[in-house]
């Protein structure tokens, strides 16, 4: 089969083209997908740049976001039958530990993840047990199925299980050009929520804005926005931030809080390190949550209001597998609004 393959850490030049690369076959419990669509992730590029303390086996294929069809089941497979459309969670569990008897799979103390620990889909092939597919609806594109997977599942785990929104709470989401700040926004406000959106160009914010955005902060213009959120919640500050950026962030998403509010953060595209001020976390009561992927329940919830169309995705450019290196590239740049999509 035809794969992007890592075979050195680096940059975007140590991606390959494989014209010939081994065709995964289905063990028990476990299916081969034919890859019809599979979008970018930060991932995707902190996996090929090497992640200190997470190892990757090489040479390795990235990609985690996965839609396609059922081309291979294993021994003890029912279903998904040969032939099913199919969209993947990329994150399981090993089944055995404790969090994994409790349903809680992202906490798994031995954890798979496509595209990072095992092979992912960023090729015409890929292979994953039965259990992490799900079936989709026929009218739904390849394309759009490729954006659900890490944004959606993330975002709704921060917003709905690990943020506890109300009706009515003020939600900051920062970022708003990336794949889970855009689906935040839209789970925060099938919440309830009133929802603070930031971005680095006026473009972004109102696309950001269509999709349920109450109001906007341009942060490459207003560098004090952690003081403007607080001026529209009339100095209250937020119930909820919902982080991604990270470092160049961090100091400012902790002030905009309100009392008592809460801080989910699952990336930190900037940079790993964000000073904190201890007095503030205290005095204010707040409380400060990482987050990453969602459970098999979770993903299952979010896939049913997608499938519904109370949720959608955003596709920012469908490119094919072989331009692999400037898809990353752009990814990179953070030019691109939605989700990048490569296509076999």
């Amino acid at each position: 089969m035809r794969a992007v393959v890592i075979h050195k850490h680096g940059g975007p030049e140590v991606l390959t083209l494989e014209s010939h690369w081994p065709t995964p076959t289905a063990g028990p419990g476990e299916i081969v997908v034919r890859v019809k669509a599979c979008a970018l992730n930060f991932l995707d590029i902190f996996t090929r740049e090497g992640m200190p303390g997470e190892p990757t086996p090489l040479p390795h294929i990235t990609g985690g976001d996965v839609a396609g069809v059922v081309a291979q089941v294993g021994p003890g497979v029912t279903r998904p039958a040969v032939g099913t459309r199919v969209v993947l969670n990329p994150n399981w569990g090993c089944g055995v530990c404790e969090y994994c008897r409790e349903g809680q799979t992202p906490r798994c103390l031995h954890g798979h993840m496509l595209g990072e620990l095992d092979p992912g889909g960023l090729a015409e092939y890929v292979k994953c047990p039965a259990a992490q597919a799900i079936t989709i609806p026929d009218f739904y594109p390849f394309e759009n199925a490729a954006c659900l997977p890490v944004a959606f599942g993330t975002a709704w785990r921060m917003v709905v299980t690990h943020s506890r929104i109300r009706p009515n709470d003020t939600v900051l989401v920062l970022g708003a050009g990336g794949g889970v700040a855009i689906a935040a926004i839209q789970i925060a406000k099938l919440q309830g929520a009133r929802v603070i959106a930031t971005a680095s160009t006026d473009e972004k914010l109102e696309r950001a804005k269509r999709f349920g955005a109450d109001k906007l902060i341009n942060y490459a213009r207003d560098t004090d926005w952690d003081v403007t959120t607080r001026k529209l919640t009339g100095k209250r500050g937020v119930d909820v931030v919902i982080e991604t950026v990270g470092e160049t962030t961090w100091e400012r998403s902790i002030r905009a809080l309100g009392k008592g509010g809460r801080l989910v953060t699952c990336g930190a595209t900037s940079g790993p390190i964000g000073e904190t001020d201890i007095r503030v976390v205290f005095w204010k009561q707040i409380s400060i949550i990482g987050s990453t992927m969602s459970s098999n329940a979770e993903f299952h919830d979010v896939m049913r209001e997608l499938f519904r169309g109370r949720l959608r995705a955003i596709v920012d450019t469908v490119m094919p597998l072989k331009d692999g290196v400037e898809a990353q590239r752009r990814l990179a740049e953070g030019k691109q609004f939605g989700k990048i999509v490569l296509t076999p």
